[in-house]
């Protein structure tokens, strides 16, 4: 969708200084970097994107938008796979100048901007020998991870992202700025805590830090995927037998044709085992060996790592400008046919860049009940993801059909619902929402109502405005 210079000249006119040269429209110089995300399939044409450095801007932004008559976005790290972060022929409201980190040492609480990413989180913490679990590459913004969840390393010992968030400073459709904490508005911030960005935009999270050595255990494990019923037997077995402090990622792909891996290995199909001890490094080596044990090996890159490696040890695998469909579903259990699917529809991917990925959850997730927070279904055992991962345009549709007949073939054994920051489409529909946040729908619902009746924030994963 194009914008013509009338309708550039009004928004520029409507916006006037207040930005300070952040609203970046069509005849921009700036403009095609601007609206870029990361995921290559999204290639949309905002009719401005405004740069907020401030709170002030974005109640600004919000205000204009709606006053032209401008559908919003909202961008905090630019990283969701869906492409929530731009839209065709609306206003993008852009965090990415937020990206403030202030860390109290003494108190253990950090103030995060709304567009500040893992990676300037993990920064700051760790100079302080604290941490905020988060997820799993450092490019992803914080804001969007949090508030549909957070899934991580330090999952089983400290729940998830959301989990450690005490407040939120929002900005509302109808323009109004609210410090959501358990003081403040408890209702707001416990919807905060998974359910996306539907209540407003948020330019300001407050968590509360963990302590955690600048140095961790770290295993990589690569098997064969002919062992992985045995891997994933064992890999279970070693989790729950070494306790909360330990978090995996069981993830089965093709080897990458990287210089970390032997020539021998490359493109081979493995089921892989990566985890990470949440204490001393030390302890962490003994606790993790067993799932360096699993079977014959082939490839092990295991050992003490800085936590900060950690965090970016996937980033080689999702670059910038990739092509990327992800789409997940809940697990109560793993029986056997269900790891023959896992391994069929890995063998089967048409892109060697793709793989599924496997989160045993449990431990401190599952301590918090389901209502105490927005996010649902922290009984679930397992959550699988399909990440098709490809290169060229011409292969989008076979990439998509992947996925999405790997979950059709998972559904009649699957708990209902997905994990929201692995969504599939936009258009795929509320079905799975309402599924995703089972029994506290209808109270977020409600949350809705009172803060966007008018769904004003629905790039998303969208909740209807309603009664309780």
């Amino acid at each position: 969708m194009s914008t013509t210079a009338a309708e550039t000249a009004r928004l520029r006119e409507r916006f006037g200084m207040s930005l300070n040269d952040g609203l970046v429209c069509p005849d921009d110089d700036r403009y095609d970097e601007a609206r870029r995300v990361w995921n290559g399939m999204i290639d949309l044409r905002p009719a401005a994107i405004a740069q907020c450095a401030t709170t002030d801007d974005v109640r600004l932004a919000v205000e204009s938008g709606q006053s032209l008559g401008l559908a919003l976005a909202v961008r905090g790290g630019g990283h969701n796979v869906a492409g929530f972060g731009t839209i065709d022929g609306g206003l993008v409201i852009d965090l990415s100048p937020m990206r403030h980190v202030h860390v109290d040492a003494t108190t253990g609480l950090v103030r995060t901007g709304g567009g500040a990413t893992l990676s300037d989180l993990d920064t700051a913490t760790q100079e302080h020998g604290l941490v905020v679990p988060s997820g799993v590459v450092s490019k992803t913004g914080v804001a969007g991870l949090t508030l549909n969840g957070g899934l991580g390393w330090l999952r089983r010992k400290w729940g998830l992202t959301c989990d450690s968030l005490v407040g939120a400073t929002v900005v509302t459709a109808a323009g109004e700025v609210i410090e959501a904490t358990e003081k403040s508005d408890p209702d707001l911030l416990w919807g905060l805590r998974g359910g996306g960005g539907n209540f407003g935009v948020v330019t300001e999270l407050m968590f509360e830090a963990h302590q955690l050595d600048p140095e961790v255990a770290f295993a990589f494990v690569l098997y064969p995927i002919e062992v992985a019923r045995s891997v994933l037997t064992g890999h279970e077995q070693t989790v729950q037998a070494a306790g909360d402090r330990v978090s995996t990622l069981v993830a089965f792909g093709r080897v990458p044709a990287g210089e970390d891996f032997p020539v021998e290995t490359h493109e081979v199909p493995y089921v892989g085992v990566l985890g990470v001890y949440a204490g001393p490094a030390d302890q962490g080596e003994q606790a993790l060996l067993p799932l360096r044990r699993l079977g014959d090996p082939l490839v092990d890159l295991s050992g003490p790592m800085p936590y900060l490696d950690v965090q970016r040890i996937y980033d080689p695998d999702y670059p910038d400008g990739l092509r990327y469909y992800w789409k997940s579903t809940k697990l109560q259990t793993l029986p056997d046919e269900v790891i023959d699917i896992l391994t069929e529809h890995t063998l089967a991917a048409p892109s060697k860049h793709s793989t599924i990925d496997l989160w045993l959850n449990g431990g401190a997730i599952e301590r918090k009940g389901e209502s105490d927070t927005a996010f649902s279904g922290r009984g679930n055992r397992y959550l699988v993801n399909a990440e098709a991962n490809w290169e060229h345009a011409g292969d989008d549709e076979a990439n998509v059909a992947w996925a999405r007949g790997f979950l059709a073939d998972l559904e009649p054994r699957g708990a209902g619902g997905a994990y929201l920051n692995f969504p599939g489409f936009l258009e795929e529909g509320h079905d799975m929402v309402r599924a995703s946040h089972g029994t506290n729908y209808p109270r977020l619902r409600a949350l809705k109502q009172r803060l966007d009746p008018d769904n004003v924030f629905r790039r998303n994963a969208n909740i209807e405005p309603g009664a309780s």
